[in-house]
C-alpha cells in the first residue's frame, strides 16, 4: 500500500501548496481511493506535481460533513467523471464551530448524483469498508470542543454522527483511515486495533503547556499500550504532536502535504 498526503496544514517544502484542511491518495494492490478533498482545490496542483491523475481514482471517501475535509470535491468531480464519493447520510447536516459559523458542506454536492449516502456500515468490497460506530459505546467521553449541530433550529454539542472511518485490510495487515477523530482517537484506537492508524486526533486546542499536559501525556500513553503505529497531522496540532511524539516514540510520525509512506 501506498499512501501520498496531497494537503495537509505544512508542507514537506515550499513546492507544495498547504491549508488548514486534508486529503489523502491511498492506493491498494487493486484500486485508487481519494480520501478527503481539504477544503479548496489546492490537493489538486499538489498531485500534479507528484505525477498523480486524479481521473483514475476508482472512488473516493468523505471523512465528515466539515468544509476543510470535503470543499474540494467539486474540484475532484469535475476532474473525474465517474468515481463516486461515500458520503455518511448525515454528512450534509448544519454544523457550526464555538463562534457559530458554518463549518459545513456547500450543499451543492448533494445534488450532484455523485455523492453515495450511506448508513453505519458499508462494504465497498472485500477488505475495503466503511464505519462511524454510532452504535459503539465510548470508552471516553466524546468531547465536542465547541462544535455544535442544529436541527430544528437548536444547536447542541455535535455528536459527530456524520463522521466515518475507512478500514482497508490488506496483506495480513488493518489500516484505518480517520479525517480528524473527532469521537475520540483514544476510542477510535480501541475500537479497531489497527496495525496502522492514519489521521488527526483533533487535540489541537489541548494547551500543551498547562492542565492540558497531563491530558496529552495520558493519551499517548493509552495509544502507545496498544499494537498501533500512527501517522498524524492536520487537526493534531504541531505543539501536541511534539509532546506525545516524546511519548510515543517511532510509532508516533507526522505526515505533511507531499510527503509518502509505503507499507
Amino acid at each position: 500500500m501506498k499512501i501520498t498526503v496531497l494537503i495537509e496544514n505544512r508542507a514537506i517544502d515550499e513546492y507544495f501548496a498547504a491549508e488548514h484542511g486534508l486529503s489523502l491518495y491511498i492506493e491498494t494492490s487493486r484500486e485508487t481511493i481519494l480520501f478527503d478533498a481539504g477544503q479548496t482545490g489546492n490537493f489538486v496542483r499538489n498531485a500534479d506535481r507528484l505525477g498523480i491523475d486524479l481521473d483514475k481514482v476508482d472512488f473516493a471517501v468523505l471523512s465528515h460533513g466539515h468544509y476543510d475535509h470535503g470543499g474540494g470535491l467539486f474540484r475532484f468531480l469535475g476532474l473525474n467523471g465517474h468515481a463516486k464519493v461515500y458520503a455518511n447520510e448525515n454528512a450534509f447536516g448544519t454544523y457550526m464551530n464555538r463562534k457559530g459559523e458554518y463549518i459545513g458542506l456547500d450543499s451543492g454536492l448533494k445534488e450532484c448524483g455523485r455523492v453515495i449516502p450511506i448508513g453505519d456500515e458499508h462494504a465497498i468490497r472485500d477488505g475495503v469498508s466503511l464505519y462511524t460506530c454510532n452504535g459503539r459505546e465510548p470508552k471516553h467521553p466524546i468531547d465536542s470542543a465547541g462544535l455544535s449541530a442544529v436541527s430544528d433550529g437548536q444547536a447542541a454539542p455535535d455528536a459527530f454522527r456524520h463522521e466515518q472511518y475507512l478500514l482497508i485490510e490488506e496483506d495480513g495487515k488493518r489500516y484505518l483511515f480517520s479525517g480528524c477523530s473527532h469521537k475520540g482517537i483514544l476510542n477510535i484506537a480501541s475500537w479497531f486495533e489497527p496495525d496502522v492508524l492514519i489521521g488527526g486526533f483533533h487535540l489541537k486546542d489541548v494547551n500543551p503547556d498547562r492542565e492540558g499536559r497531563e491530558r496529552l501525556t495520558r493519551a499517548a500513553r493509552e495509544l502507545f499500550s496498544h499494537r498501533t503505529v500512527y501517522y498524524t497531522g492536520h487537526c493534531t496540532g504541531a505543539d501536541q504532536f511534539e509532546l506525545m511524539k516524546n511519548v510515543m516514540k517511532d510509532r508516533l510520525e507526522y505526515i505533511a502535504t507531499g510527503c509518502q509512506l509505503e507499507f
